[in-house]
């Protein structure tokens, strides 16, 4: 993850939505205060009778917004002779409360209370009738309303064991004591009040004061009428009585950057993926063909939305025989220069390209079209945005108290507090959601080697060792360890992914034996060797080779993953062809060769898009894949189409080839044939299934052909008495010379590479073949 960032402008006012309830319109001035500690005149003939007068202090905390308890306040109560009504509507003329038919007016107590004494045993059912100078708005008071979420939510809250945290924070759309309306809550432990402002109300949240419920630091309201689609934040007052509007941290949607407000916001998708959901953790990933083709969605075709790609994605991946992609995070960034790496709405699909509703619809279509789907997540670290979760309440929240441990010192941005139980609950629940939510089928975790260690990219004196005077970062390691066991306990099928590019021991190992939890990690160390190599000039090779063998010393440490990502194709690092070395054909060749040897490779592969075509410039998020170079008008394209074609049969032949993946993760599912060949920049080796069927993979990084190339194989048994050529990437359709085997190799007994039997072959240059027993 490598891209900088800007801050994003905030959300201007909207004129109001039209939702029940709410104010038309804002006078140009509020109505004369009156003294809160004036005595209550006398009720005229047949009016409302007066009520006690507001304590000062709470008058005054109200205004402000900062009451823990604005529901003991306002709404109805019994008291002594009848029930008391208050309410608070600034700026509005008048307010009629409208029960069992009867419409009584309230008293005008100024700055925006209004109350009554009603002569009455118990609360009725009641609306309220607010007149405002241009409109009369009738509309339930929130203030009559129980609390819309329950005990069990706020003791799981509270243990930091919510692991459906999203049914229970943020706005929901719902029925509440049979009024349709909207329940909003957040966690804010320091705020000292905390008021709903949106467009239903102008942005002024000061008719919309939120109840403290108890130690767990959740506040809580009930709006009736307001509903889909409502804009929203959080108006929160700080310890030290200033206020800052915020966006919801467990906003589900939001507006489309740099406006950045909060939307109220349902899912209405019918899901059509039983069957891929039902037998998708039928095989362990570990264990299945994975070959993952990595998208930018926002540029892979630049101004396709959601509904829009998935008209076009799945069918192209399919073509291509990718069984995963995997999306660069979708998760809400207020910067698209950041491709999604620095996130503000962690449950917000972003809206650049659709609603949360649209992103089902994508998922839902490559899972219909057999492919499975990837988000990279990124739990890292966050952005300083002032409207976002940067000290959230007025005081480090989501951060590390210490502002040492909480500053990223690569990114600029905000490491997360670990130890802390509610900001883990908060991630943990974000990683089962988007499982859950949005039927992914894998989170490849970023960042994952800054989150592991208390000196990461941190010179001596600018960190503290942990309790132990180490350099692991404890609390990281406790909540891996937890988000990885709670998403495959809850989402069977489910795959995670580390990006870790250190070390670090036991990243796959299971929980249960110390290790972090993960499924699969990313293979830092072969991408960087590998391409270190293949940049070399062939005549320089030689003295490279162990760098393209080295990886198979610990390659049964962890589950790997092959990266060829985004990360390595920009910023000046150039695309994949223009690494190679000599002229076109020897790079494109060289490129192909190298993707041969990817596929046959232990571990799983994954691919950025426009690599798969050999695109020659860098990729930008501006502008994406350069898909005319597949154009037929353009003089070259058919040698983009040919690096595409071996890419498609490299798929195929690899899934269709249970020696390539079936054993990916023991050592029994490989054996080198020669990985000393220095001199002549060769490796061979060899693939076998649970069964023992092999597969033979040749490369020959070198410019020459070798002719009658021996290489000892194993003896083959029943009738399959030679080997055939099943992929070669320097055939003509591919853009290559077409050198190769003519017909099927039969074994001679000519000892070689410690074998009884052997083949002699024509190894084309800078290519790679793959032979199989027929």
């Amino acid at each position: 993850m490598t891209a900088a960032r800007k801050p994003a402008r905030t959300a201007s006012a909207r004129p109001a939505a039209g939702v029940s309830g709410t104010a038309p319109s804002r006078p140009a001035a509020r109505p004369a205060a009156r003294s809160s500690r004036a005595e209550p005149a006398r009720p005229r003939r047949g009016g409302p009778r007066a009520v006690r007068p507001l304590d000062g202090a709470d008058r005054a905390r109200l205004l402000a917004g900062e009451h823990h308890a604005p529901h003991d306040l306002l709404g109805a109560h019994p008291v002594r002779g009848g029930v008391e009504l208050r309410v608070l509507r600034p700026y509005a003329r008048s307010v009629t409360v409208l029960a069992d038919g009867a419409r009584t007016p309230l008293r005008d107590d100024g700055d925006g209370f209004f109350s009554v004494l009603l002569p009455v045993a118990a609360p009725p059912e009641y609306r309220l009738l607010v007149a405002y100078p241009d409109a009369e708005v009738e509309t339930d008071d929130p203030y009559r309303f129980l609390p819309a979420l329950g005990e069990l939510d706020l003791h799981l809250i509270g243990e930091g064991r919510h692991e459906e945290l999203w049914t229970a924070l943020g706005a929901r759309p719902m029925e509440h004591q049979g009024v349709a309306g909207t329940r909003f809550t957040v966690w804010a432990p320091n705020a000292r009040g905390v008021r709903v402002a949106g467009d239903f109300n102008h942005w002024d949240g000061s008719a919309y004061p939120m109840r403290s419920l108890g130690s767990t630091g959740v506040w809580e309201l009930f709006l009736p009428g307001v509903g889909e689609g409502a804009l929203y934040k959080f108006d929160v007052c700080r310890p030290d009585g200033s206020h800052t509007l915020r966006a919801d941290p467990m906003a589900r949607r939001t507006e489309v950057p740099p406006a950045n407000a909060s939307v109220v916001t349902a899912s209405h998708h019918v899901w059509r993926d039983q069957e891929w959901m039902a037998h998708r953790g039928d095989v362990p990933a570990h264990e299945a063909p994975m070959s993952v083709y990595e998208v930018h969605l926002p540029s892979w075709r630049p101004g396709l939305g959601y509904r829009q790609l998935a008209a076009q994605l799945p069918a192209y991946v399919r073509a291509l025989g990718f069984t995963h992609v995997e999306l660069m995070p979708v998760a809400e960034h207020p910067f698209g220069g950041s491709w999604g790496y620095q996130v503000t709405g962690f449950y917000a699909p972003t809206s650049r390209l659709g609603s949360p509703d649209d992103f089902r619809f994508l998922v839902d279509s490559l899972h219909r079209a057999g492919i499975g789907v990837i988000v990279d997540w990124v739990p890292a670290h966050f952005p300083r945005d002032e409207w976002a979760l940067a000290e959230f309440d007025g005081r480090p929240l989501y951060e590390h108290p210490d502002p040492a441990r909480a500053a990223h010192p690569d990114w600029g941005t905000l490491e997360f507090d670990y130890g802390r139980r509610e900001v883990r609950n908060f991630l943990v629940s974000n990683a089962t959601y988007w499982c859950e939510e949005f039927h992914v089928d894998g989170l490849r975790v970023d960042a994952v080697a800054s989150m592991l260690y208390l000196d990461y990219s941190r010179e001596d004196g600018q960190w503290t060792p942990n309790e132990h005077g180490g350099r692991e970062n404890p609390d990281a390691v406790s909540f891996l360890q937890e988000m990885n066991a709670t998403v495959y306990r809850r989402s069977p099928g489910v795959v995670t992914i580390a990006e870790e590019s250190t070390a670090w021991d036991g990243v796959t190992r299971a929980t249960d034996l110390g290790g972090l939890g993960f499924g699969l990690k990313w293979n830092m160390g072969w991408m960087h060797d590998s391409l270190e190599y293949m940049t070399k000039e062939p005549v320089h090779r030689k003295y490279h080779h162990d760098e393209m063998t080295f990886s198979m010393v610990y390659a049964y440490s962890e589950n790997y993953v092959l990266p060829i990502s985004h990360d390595e194709v920009v910023h000046g690092k150039r695309a994949l062809v223009s690494k190679m070395p000599g002229d076109w054909w020897q790079q494109r060749a060289n490129h192909r060769a190298y993707l041969g040897f990817m596929w046959a490779h232990p571990g799983k592969q994954l691919l950025f898009m426009g690599q798969e075509f050999a695109q020659g410039a860098e990729w930008s998020e501006g502008h994406g894949p350069d898909w005319w170079l597949l154009d037929p008008s353009y003089a070259a394209q058919s040698d983009h189409r040919g690096v595409r074609a071996l890419v498609g049969d490299l798929n195929r032949v690899y899934g269709e080839t249970p020696a390539l993946w079936q054993l990916d993760t023991v050592p029994e599912g490989f054996a080198w044939v020669d990985g000393g060949a220095a001199e002549d920049n060769v490796f061979a080796f060899l693939r076998f299934d649970r069964h023992g069927s092999p597969l033979l993979a040749v490369s020959n990084f070198s410019p020459v052909v070798r002719e009658g190339y021996r290489l000892g194989v194993p003896e083959v048994s029943g009738d399959r008495v030679a080997w055939a050529e099943v992929l070669n990437t320097d055939a003509a359709r591919y853009g290559g010379g077409g050198v190769g085997a003519s017909g099927p190799l039969k074994p001679e007994p000519v000892p070689a590479h410690g074998r009884s039997t052997s083949i002699a072959l024509a190894l084309p240059p800078l290519a790679t073949v793959w032979l199989r027993p027929v």
